[in-house]
């Protein structure tokens, strides 16, 4: 389990470093989106990667765990 928080953890970080420095470097462009419109796709964003990161522990916790093994 400690190895599942930790993936997660891991991922979420290198994907937040990458959108941060996006927004920093001018690749996010929110001129003409109202604040609610920016919450609105920093929630989904955010929403969307922890559905994946999850995902994708599961995963991997299933295949060490010998859950898929005949």
């Amino acid at each position: 389990m400690k190895s599942i928080l930790s993936y997660s953890l891991a991922c979420s970080g290198a994907i937040g470093a990458v959108l941060a420095l996006a927004w920093v470097f001018g690749g996010i462009d929110t001129e003409g989106v109202s604040t609610s419109g920016v919450a609105a796709m920093v929630y989904g964003t955010i929403f969307t990667v922890l559905l994946g990161v999850g995902l994708m522990a599961l995963i991997v916790y299933s295949s060490r765990s010998g859950q898929d093994d005949q």
